[in-house]
């Protein structure tokens, strides 16, 4: 008996019905025989108790019965999209019939969640109650019912709130138009707007059988396996062996200081408040720590702007909030968040006056960029155990990972402190070990590296572009150089020539284009040109840089390389990422590969229906990958050399996801 049948039983037995689990052998089984058939046409009224998550088929379960009473603080959903599927329990039909199709088609192809407030207000619950008082209301909701005091009105046929068929389906087509400008390589989304559209059309058991139908399809789709697969692999980041299973309880973390107030400082202490923890600024000077103070209160204003906060939030939010010019206050600190310039002097100073001032437990953290070596750090201080990297990425309110580097002396209690403070700011963590560019840039200079080369070779920049974003990045490697800025991918650049100069593609044009101070998008212009409204147009003038570029380097166009499909593009861009992932598997960086597949995602844009660099490389297959690698090795040299790792494992035909390194760094 499948897993699946078993979830199901534990449903319909948490809502007091005796069900007889049978194997699927006909498609709508549950929706219709069992919801629809059972459920809903029951002779007793059901009244759906919602306090907490309503997500899925648990909503479903829930749109079934005769009423729903929740919480304000619920949340309610039908978020099976994220996974590659839609929902199965008849959610498509009776979502409609409750909130409008505007209202269902958002919900459902955008995953949004809703409070009991707008679950209200839409007509997807009936009523709001306390959380001490929700059952009882439930139930004198049922007795009402029972008694005609309320209305008796299955979902599945309710019509009140669907617009007429017309307007309905012009609504229909422009959501397919969206979904297809948005998430072109995907198809799951236009099934269930054709699903939603049959039950309007042809009547909610014509969709229900429709539905079920497409369940099935899409649940063996490579899309869906995908996405299930990145689903687990997010969740799983914080179980880190040999750390996260040594039954260590995370130490209480109640006061934070963050110092340094620019630009990522306020906006990491920004993320800090949100979170409810109290932190004190700490800057050089009064005009320093004004400056840092007000970031703080534009960022928490913005929020209010897009109705995320209210004024009262926001005056509570600010109230965790202290500004100070000197360590006198550290003595109480059980952690503190380094955010000053990259300057390695100042890192060391600041350290050492951290040891004098905080207490025996405080955590010291760095958030250093990955062109500093975090030991170097350490080398003033005797607290070595004690001090931790906290890579956090920018836009720190919109990227959602964090990297926690750890060091050859940093201890285990620190990394689950860590891993839970992480937690509670709702960040996806990956614990890596201290190397040029940790994990997330280590894969990136390989692919901005492959895209210069590839230029410099005779590729077309925006056609690069154009194939990357084909495939599902959201922006190829010239617009995202543009919008780091070149000093920036500079920078990074030289860090990973120096430390690996073997297996470095080093090109000129970025330098060149320097030279003549475009800063990228902040100027308006790099390798593309940006109008008053940030649109990126091509720059007729970047063939002159590119051929500055060559005759430094001595490249010739090679004819090969400009007869590419978008497919070798891609592949040429991408499989050197493929190679620097195995390596950082290998020299135990990274502990696991789904880890890889969650920072391709979530760090460097990687679609997540492909499910991460390792997987997807795994459905090409090692071989595959290996082949093409040691074919362009041949031709352009080092930099395409497969790693021993990768070419071992195609060798014998194994997965790359089951790589197992032979001494981690964790």
């Amino acid at each position: 008996m499948s897993e699946s049948v078993y979830s199901y039983k534990f449903v319909f037995s948490c809502i007091g019905l005796n069900i007889v689990v049978v194997k699927l052998e006909k498609p709508g089984f549950f929706s219709i025989d069992i919801i629809t058939d059972t459920i809903e046409a029951g002779r007793k009224p059901l009244v759906a108790a919602i306090n907490g998550p309503a997500l899925g088929g648990g909503l479903e379960i829930a749109l079934a019965c005769h009423a729903r009473i929740s919480t304000s603080s619920a949340q309610l959903g039908l978020p099976e999209l994220r996974y590659g599927i839609l929902p199965g329990f008849g959610g498509t039909q009776r979502l409609p019939r409750l909130v409008g199709i505007p209202k269902a088609l958002e919900m459902m192809l955008m995953s949004k969640l809703v409070n009991g407030y707008r679950a209200q207000s839409s007509g997807l619950v009936d009523a709001l109650a306390a959380t001490e008082e929700l059952v009882d209301t439930a139930r004198s909701w049922a007795l009402d019912i029972y008694n005609c005091k309320k209305p008796w009105a299955p979902s599945l046929y309710r019509t009140d709130k669907l617009e007429p068929l017309g307007e309905a389906r012009s609504m229909f087509n422009f959501a397919r138009l969206l979904a297809q400008k948005q998430t072109p390589n995907l198809r799951h989304p236009l099934v269930c707007i054709d699903v939603i559209e049959e039950g309007v059309v042809s009547g909610p058991r014509v969709g229900l059988l429709k539905e079920s139908e497409a369940l099935l399809e899409l649940r063996q789709s490579d899309t869906c396996k995908s996405l299930v697969h990145f689903f687990f692999a997010q969740r799983g980041t914080a179980k880190v062996p040999g750390i996260s299973d040594l039954g260590l309880v995370p130490r209480k973390v109640n006061k934070v200081a963050v110092v340094g107030g620019g630009l990522m400082g306020s906006g990491i202490a920004t993320e800090l408040i949100l979170s409810k923890y109290p932190v004190t600024l700490k800057e050089v000077d009064k005009k320093f720590l004004t400056a840092g103070i007000d970031r703080i209160k534009a960022n928490l204003q913005s929020r209010i702007k897009k109705g995320n906060m209210t004024l009262k939030e926001l005056g509570e939010n600010l109230s965790l909030l202290n500004g100070v010019l000197d360590y006198e206050s550290f003595s109480d600190m059980d952690m503190v968040i380094e955010a000053v310039s990259e300057d390695i002097p100042s890192k060391q100073q600041i350290f050492a006056d951290l040891e004098k001032y905080c207490p025996q437990h405080c955590i010291f953290a760095s958030n250093t960029s990955t062109t500093i070596n975090l030991k170097l750090i350490c080398e003033r201080t005797n607290s070595h155990d004690r001090i931790v990297g906290v890579h956090f990425f920018s836009p720190d309110h919109v990227m959602q990972l964090l990297e926690i580097v750890r060091t050859e002396r940093t201890s285990s209690q620190v990394i689950v402190d860590l891993l839970n403070v992480g937690k509670k700011m709702k960040k996806t963590p990956i614990v890596v070990g201290n190397c040029t560019g940790f994990a997330i840039n280590r894969m990136i200079y390989p692919y901005t590296q492959a895209a210069l080369m590839l230029v410099e070779h005779g590729a077309d920049i925006y056609q690069i572009d154009q194939a990357v974003t084909k495939f599902g990045m959201p922006m190829g490697p010239f617009r995202m150089m543009d919008l780091a800025g070149f000093k920036v991918a500079i920078a990074g650049g030289i860090q990973f020539i120096e430390n690996f100069p073997e297996r470095s593609y080093k090109s000129m044009l970025v330098s060149v284009k320097l030279e003549d101070n475009p800063g990228g998008e902040s100027t308006s212009k790099g390798f593309y040109i940006y109008d008053n409204k940030g649109k990126a147009i091509p720059d007729p003038e970047v063939l002159n840089y590119i051929d500055k570029a060559r005759s430094i380097t001595g490249v010739t166009i090679d004819s090969e390389i400009m007869k590419l499909s978008d497919q070798d593009k891609v592949e040429m861009m991408l499989f050197p990422v493929v190679n620097e992932a195995c390596r950082l598997l290998e020299e135990g960086i990274v502990v696991k590969a789904s880890d890889l597949d969650v920072a391709a995602v979530m760090g460097m844009g990687f679609p997540a229906y492909r499910g991460g660099i390792i997987f997807w490389a795994d459905s090409l297959g090692s071989k595959y990958v290996c082949s093409r690698l040691e074919e362009w090795s041949n031709v352009y040299g080092a930099f395409f050399k497969p790693c021993a790792c990768l070419a071992e494992r195609a060798s014998k035909g194994l997965s790359l996801g089951g790589v197992v390194h032979a001494k981690s760094q964790l």
